[in-house]
């Protein structure tokens, strides 16, 4: 007898990321927190030195792989927004009584969730604005808003010197300034040799989602800020001239997974060649003999063919990778859409009511009056956040990693000197940092160890028991809340993205038909139209996750994708066959019929057919 399966809720919180240890990171958090604190403690300004150590926590969690140049907005605009909610928290703390500081604080949360559906970085400045508002308002401090602020910025500043300076281990042979870049673009070529070698088989499909994720990677480390429109270095030009040449490659390698016939072997080693050239910052070498006898075939070895003159010409290019499609006007739709505002409503509910209720207990005996009620506001907001996970899975980590957490820090507490053992406790759990973002509940317990240690240094008793119960209390809050009805209807956020990809499919397919010979436009709505399918695919997973309350309004969701990824699927093998042939098999269109009329009969979704079609 077979046994039951787990529920998907339950499966989510058990499930962590894999990976090699990112020993560039672990560095910057081990010289990040720790010394900040120390610094602070040697001058005799412990508060500024635990407000920059906090700040340097919260970006060593945004502190993800990529370029450098990627992490300066990456790091750089959370900070400012955590720095600006600490200085409004801190003059509406001292000057706000407990009931518009609440009304402020549901204010605050409102728009920050509004923002916060704008993007990943957008999400993250969101978060980090509430939690300085929440400690603004509730740490006690002798210094000034500003003040407070400034060292918070110094705080994520330090970690970001560290980020642009600190080269990664292993590229000190190149010009390591750009080893961010250089890994990603290779990922691409990497990721183009495994669909093809996967082509037929069972592993297909997930090859093309990797494909998906790697030119994702790749083309926001090379959109980092620049102080030139155009590449400024020899190198960069390299680079950018690099990932373009991918981009047909890629194409043509989607164009055979959608045939669906296995592709001889030799084809993959040239997509690999160049990868090691482009890890390597070397020449090609000799690629494999061309194999011409299918159209996607063909173009394929056109585009190898392509790729190896750019990578020689390449130090002469001027182009930058092609920028995602998104400007203000989708920034606004995003935060005021149907996602935007049930996210907006239920972070103002939960920040709002926690900073009610932690004010409200700050003085009875249960709390134990410690002058720390910031915590129940702060916990709600990383519990409310959709992008960290399931309503469920965030819940179960949190409480876990918490209890965990709390346990450790109160053995060490009695072992550890002070104020020696705390600080090197801080710049250990720096480190840690970066590994543990792979499991919410690890993040939460190493989170909870750092935060407890530097309350300690702080000056501030042992808290461990009053921080599991904030955390449980924040738990059950957003338990509550999220399962509340709210106007509209419900999972707007999957169907705005649905929505959002649908669109996004449609441009592309009227580009393809339209037969216009602008490459570089196609590759461009291409990698939007992916792209925003990749982002409907995982709000629909996080979805299907949760409890099976919430579940049921999104039931469905992932077969719309399904349609969605034929269609961008078969666009692309179109793309490719008309550059060849000029006409399209009847395959093709009727391929292209059938997904659109399910779009059209699914009613979610509706992308129209062109007349080209």
């Amino acid at each position: 007898m077979s046994r039951p399966a787990a529920p998907l809720w339950l499966t989510h919180a058990l499930r962590a990321q894999r990976g090699p240890v990112p020993w560039s990171a672990v560095t910057r958090g081990a010289l990040a927190a720790g010394p900040l604190l120390l610094a602070g403690v040697g001058t005799g300004h412990t508060a500024p030195g635990v407000l920059a150590a906090i700040a340097a926590m919260l970006a060593g969690i945004n502190d993800r792989p990529g370029s450098r140049r990627a992490s300066v907005r990456r790091l750089g605009v959370p900070a400012l927004a955590g720095a600006l909610g600490l200085l409004a928290g801190t003059y509406a703390g001292q000057g706000l009584a407990a009931v518009p500081l609440t009304l402020a604080f549901t204010l605050l949360g409102l728009v920050a969730g509004g923002i916060s559906a704008v993007g990943p970085v957008a999400s993250a400045a969101g978060t980090q604005l509430l939690v300085g508002a929440a400690i603004g308002a509730g740490m006690p401090a002798a210094e000034s808003g500003w003040q407070r602020a400034l060292a918070f910025l110094a705080g994520a500043g330090w970690l970001m010197v560290l980020r642009l300076a600190l080269p990664t281990p292993g590229s000190l042979a190149g010009d390591f300034r750009f080893d961010g870049e250089r890994a990603a673009v290779a990922g691409v070529y990497d990721a183009v040799a495994a669909l093809l070698d996967a082509v037929g088989g069972e592993r297909a499909t997930a090859r093309r989602a990797a494909l998906t994720a790697a030119l994702d990677h790749a083309q926001d480390a090379l959109a980092g800020p620049r102080l030139r429109r155009y590449a400024s270095s020899a190198a960069e030009r390299r680079l950018h001239a690099q990932f373009a040449a991918a981009l047909p490659l890629a194409e043509a390698a989607t164009a055979l997974f959608w045939a669906g016939e296995p592709v001889p072997a030799r084809a993959a080693q040239g997509p690999r060649r160049l990868a090691a050239a482009v890890r390597d910052n070397a020449g090609t070498g000799p690629l494999p003999a061309p194999h011409r006898c299918a159209p996607a075939l063909r173009a394929l070895d056109d585009a190898l063919l392509r790729a190896a003159e750019a990578f020689d010409r390449a130090e002469d290019a001027q182009q930058r990778p092609p920028a995602r499609r998104r400007d203000v006007r989708h920034a606004v739709r995003a935060a005021f859409g149907t996602g935007g505002r049930e996210y907006g409503l239920r972070v103002a509910l939960c920040f709002g009511a926690s900073a009610a209720i932690a004010q409200a207990l700050h003085h009875t005996r249960w709390y134990g009056n410690h002058q720390h009620w910031y915590w129940l506001p702060a916990t709600a907001v990383f519990l409310v956040k959709p992008d960290l996970g399931p309503l469920a899975s965030r819940v179960l980590c949190r409480a876990a990693g918490t209890v965990l957490g709390a346990l450790v820090f109160a053995g060490l507490a009695e072992l550890l000197p002070r104020p020696a053992g705390l600080i090197a406790l801080v710049a250990l759990c720096g480190a840690l940092v970066p590994v543990a973002t792979r499991h919410f509940a690890a993040l939460t317990a190493v989170v909870t160890v750092l935060v407890l240690a530097l309350v300690m240094a702080g000056g501030e008793p042992q808290a461990s028991v009053s921080r599991i119960g904030e955390t449980l209390l924040a738990c059950a809050l957003v338990l509550v809340v999220g399962h509340l009805p709210m106007p509209g209807e419900r999972g707007g956020g999957v169907r705005a993205r649905l929505a959002a990809a649908g669109s996004a499919a449609h441009a592309y397919l009227v580009h393809v038909l339209g037969e216009s010979g602008d490459r570089a436009e196609r590759w461009a709505l291409r990698r939007e139209a992916y792209r925003t399918l990749a982002e409907a695919r995982t709000a629909i997973a996080f979805a299907a996750a949760e409890l099976p309350a919430l579940a049921r309004h999104t039931a469905g969701t992932d077969a719309v994708a399904d349609v969605l990824e034929r269609l961008v699927d078969t666009t692309t093998a179109c793309a490719v066959h008309l550059d060849e042939t000029g006409r399209l098999t009847p395959r093709h269109t009727r391929q292209l019929q059938e997904a659109l009329g399910e779009l059209r009969l699914q009613g979610v979704v509706e992308v129209p057919l062109p007349a080209a079609a």
